[in-house]
């Protein structure tokens, strides 16, 4: 594949496209394009205004003769929906999980985190504070469905095949069958850590399975540059690791934080590990703790600021 990593809009297959924001990291997600006669649909909007305005500005060489009149929300988190307000009159389409779970955190929310005195402000200014979430009027998904959905754009089939709950409650990747291009959300992320809010990671891992079969040549990820097959494997074997190493300190009754920080020690201390140069380690807090969870009902996860406490305290001190 011989795109490179580069901020704005490229061209992966026929009138198939994807917008690149590196360096993929919290915040800066890929959106897609596919451009049918006379009509195209957009993979996703961005974090805030700025960044959306942006990006459809650049995409006004294809889309003034074929506006967008649909856009899909791959999932519920506001890199893949805040912008939705600005690309008017389209209708958006979104898994009925996904629409239920995009109200839970309105962009208001994150204003009020970034802004906040003391030490929760420090924080999630450390995560989120490039974006400007004042002024965002969250528009949400106008249609629905579950499962699966072909929707036609000016003569081209996009297919949209529900995978959650696996990153999210309700996510959703976009197959252009005619393109060979796969649009997958946050089911990867390529040169970041994935992040399992919701899981199981069983369902990821099957989510990557349902992937490799599919007979693509590009895979545009939510975050991170394009990859291939390849790109799959290496984020199901991540998956897969975590799942076992999670499993075995769960049921030798470590605790789910202390199973972390060992966990990434281990992660961080073998380079022969595809996974084990990714950004963003501290993630694995999280998804240790949805291992945790996913085992036993009973469990009870920590808050979300504490959970991102957790992340950066094994960025800071990969050490324990």
């Amino acid at each position: 594949m011989n795109i490179d990593y580069t901020l704005g809009l490229h061209e992966v297959g026929d009138n198939s496209y994807a917008y690149l924001q590196p360096d993929g990291g919290w915040g800066y997600s890929n959106a897609g394009l596919i451009v049918g006669d006379g009509v195209s649909l957009l993979v996703d909007t961005l974090f805030d205004l700025k960044l959306t305005a942006s990006m459809l500005d650049s995409m006004s060489v294809a889309t003034r003769s074929a506006p967008i009149a649909t856009v899909v929300n791959t999932h519920a988190n506001g890199d893949h929906c805040y912008g939705n307000q600005l690309v008017t009159g389209a209708e958006i389409v979104a898994s009925s999980a996904t629409a239920h779970e995009m109200m839970e955190v309105p962009p208001s929310m994150l204003a009020a985190l970034n802004n906040a005195p003391g030490e929760i402000g420090e924080l999630f200014r450390h995560f989120f504070g490039d974006f400007e979430f004042n002024g965002i009027d969250l528009a949400p998904p106008t249609r629905t469905f579950d499962g699966r959905l072909d929707i036609e754009v000016g003569g081209r089939v996009v297919e949209l095949i529900e995978v959650g709950p696996a990153h999210t409650q309700g996510d959703t990747i976009a197959y252009v069958a005619d393109s060979k291009t796969l649009y997958t959300g946050d089911i990867l992320f390529i040169g970041g850590t994935p992040i399992v809010w919701a899981g199981p990671l069983d369902n990821w891992i099957a989510a990557c399975d349902l992937m490799s079969e599919l007979d693509i040549d590009v895979v545009v990820p939510g975050h991170g540059p394009l990859t291939d097959k390849a790109g799959i494997a290496r984020v199901r074997d991540y998956l897969s690791f975590v799942l076992s190493e999670a499993t075995l300190r769960h049921d030798a009754g470590m605790d789910a934080f202390d199973a972390a920080r060992e966990i990434a020690r281990d992660i961080l201390g073998d380079n022969s590990r595809s996974f084990a140069q990714w950004k963003e380690f501290g993630r694995i807090s999280v998804n240790v703790d949805t291992v945790y969870r996913s085992i036993d009902a009973t469990h009870k996860s920590p808050d979300v600021i504490e959970q991102f406490r957790r992340m950066a305290k094994i960025e800071l001190h990969p050490e324990g």
